[in-house]
């Protein structure tokens, strides 16, 4: 339960004066022990993942006062990004960081706010994420995040480091995977490679991955589900041989996207910030009083971010984890026992939420007991027996932070549907099913629901839903042989003209590029990049 925090920052926080706040060095802990270097945020962006398998949380941050908060509203985006950057110990010089944000949140979003915030029903905030060049709450961090990463290396470099190239990997349920490919085109001293579930992703996300530009990329289908990526990526991390064989032959050395690197999370604790900074300016939030938030939950890390936020003084009352079927969230939430050993894999609407092993929990487990020996014996479980269980100190934590619900298929396409009966507002899949558990779990506070797609993404079930046609069903017979650009249009026109974005678009007129369909395995993905760095040699 959020509570008022002191101010860890001296007052005034020169806000206008554009100063930034230099915090002490703030180093980096390893979720499960095994590095002990303690290592700054220039060396933690690079590396994305500690080894052995860990994940690198911050040894402590800062709080910040209602004043210095409330404040950010006086600021254009790109600067309360900077600023929260260097709350949080982000080594990085000022004029660097503050260039290196305006980049990041600049023309290339199609907002002026970058991230608003609108109340398409009263007391139902939304904030909007997917304002970016790809259309998804990703781009908050992965326009942000190459840079940082670029500017990390050069950093590095210039105090006499040694370093190799670096082969960005990602898996992708959907989103990150062209996100990260965005934010990483043709970025110098890096390359990336997207492995995606071939059957697992809306045709539109598809087609934004495979007709990327750039000559420093490449992407993979996999056979198999996005949880089937993930392990066959982390393999790969963990394979001290072919890290070698990358070394010796390549000069390359891996590191990752995915938001098991902190600095995908860095910026999404900014916009949780921003939002609040905002809803105080409007009216929508009396300044020091609390907020519930409503983020819908995959591999955790954009509420998991939200729950930073508010140990940094950010007033949130209870933050709603929203699951659409794949639930293992809201049962872990409700019983402390993560178990997915024999827990079906379903496909719904929101393909980027359909996730079995949600990475950042390990994050949060690690915070709540700060005990790398107890998170490494809970995940060698997960590894090895599908399944954990946490002490009940440390459950009795998680239920104090968390509420946890989910919406079925058919609930979410409903829940598009009446929203948009009562409001005009078109919701995605995603952002439905937080909608729907806020709805659930409204009190009487104003709740802040996360958006994190924009509606043409996912013409097809957007379709289906306005047409009251159920996830299983197929389509009519006029519409079943459109793909999801041609019902964009078809949508469109039933919601009296509304827009698609650019981005997507243009997709019709861009050729695929990657066909490549690799098994989703740990030898399936070396093959795949093997095969993929003998034909740039």
């Amino acid at each position: 339960m959020w509570a008022g925090r002191p101010s860890g920052l001296p007052a005034p926080f020169f806000l206008l004066s554009g100063t930034i706040p230099r915090m002490s060095t703030i180093t980096y802990l390893d979720t499960r022990g095994l590095d002990q270097s303690e290592p700054p945020f220039t060396h933690v962006v690079i590396e994305g993942i500690a080894p052995g398998g860990g994940l690198f949380v911050p040894r402590h941050l800062p709080t910040l006062g209602m004043d210095q908060i409330t404040s950010l509203a006086q600021l254009p985006y790109s600067r309360r990004a900077a600023l929260i950057h260097s709350v949080v110990g982000v080594d990085i010089p000022e004029d660097r960081l503050n260039a290196l944000t305006a980049l990041a949140f600049g023309s290339n979003f199609d907002h002026e706010a970058v991230a608003p915030v609108v109340e398409p029903s009263p007391g139902m905030h939304v904030l909007e994420l997917w304002h970016g060049p790809t259309s998804a709450f990703k781009d908050m961090a992965l326009q942000c995040m190459p840079l940082l990463f670029s500017e990390s290396i050069a950093i590095r470099r210039a105090a006499g480091e040694a370093l190799d190239d670096y082969l960005v990997l990602v898996a992708t349920s959907g989103d990150t995977g062209k996100a990260a490919l965005e934010g990483f085109a043709d970025r110098a001293n890096t390359s990336i490679v997207v492995f995606y579930p071939a059957d697992g992703v809306s045709d539109i996300q598809q087609k934004q991955m495979v007709t990327q530009r750039g000559a420093n990329l490449a992407v993979f289908g996999a056979r198999g589900n996005f949880d089937d990526c993930q392990n066959a990526v982390k393999a790969v991390f963990n394979d001290t041989a072919f890290n070698a064989e990358l070394h010796d032959r390549h000069r390359l050395k891996l590191s990752s996207a995915n938001s098991i690197n902190w600095g995908r999370l860095v910026p999404q604790i900014a916009y949780y910030f921003s939002a609040y900074a905002d809803m105080v300016a409007t009216g929508a939030a009396v300044a020091g009083h609390p907020i519930d938030v409503c983020v819908p939950t995959g591999n955790f890390g954009n509420i998991l971010a939200c729950f930073y936020a508010r140990r940094m003084g950010v007033p949130v009352r209870r933050l709603l984890c929203a699951s659409n079927e794949n639930n293992v969230l809201t049962d872990f939430i409700r019983t402390g026992v993560y178990d997915i050993s024999t827990r079906p894999f379903v496909t719904t609407p929101s393909p980027s939420m359909d996730i079995l092993i949600s990475s950042n929990l390990e994050r949060l487990l690690y915070e709540l007991c700060r005990d790398p020996e107890r998170v490494a014996s809970w995940m060698h479980n997960l590894t090895t027996f599908k399944r954990f269980e946490i002490d009940p100190a440390t459950f009795a934590q998680v239920q104090e932070e968390f509420e946890g619900d989910f919406v079925t298929n058919d609930e979410s396409l409903e829940t598009i549907r009446r929203v948009f009966s009562e409001t005009g507002y078109l919701l995605d899949p995603h952002t439905s099913v937080a909608w729907e558990t806020a709805v659930r779990h409204r009190r009487e506070l104003p709740i802040l629901i996360a958006s994190t797609a924009h509606w043409a993404k996912f013409g097809i079930d957007v379709y289906k839903a306005l047409n009251g046609i159920r996830y299983h069903d197929v389509l009519p017979p006029h519409a079943a042989g459109m793909s999801g650009l041609d019902l964009l249009d078809e949508v469109s026109r039933m919601t009296g003209g509304l827009s698609i974005p650019r981005n997507l678009s243009e997709l019709r007129q861009l050729p695929a590029r990657f066909t490549h369909v690799v098994d989703a395995t740990a030898a399936g993905a070396r093959g795949a990049l093997r095969e993929w760095l003998s034909s740039r040699a």
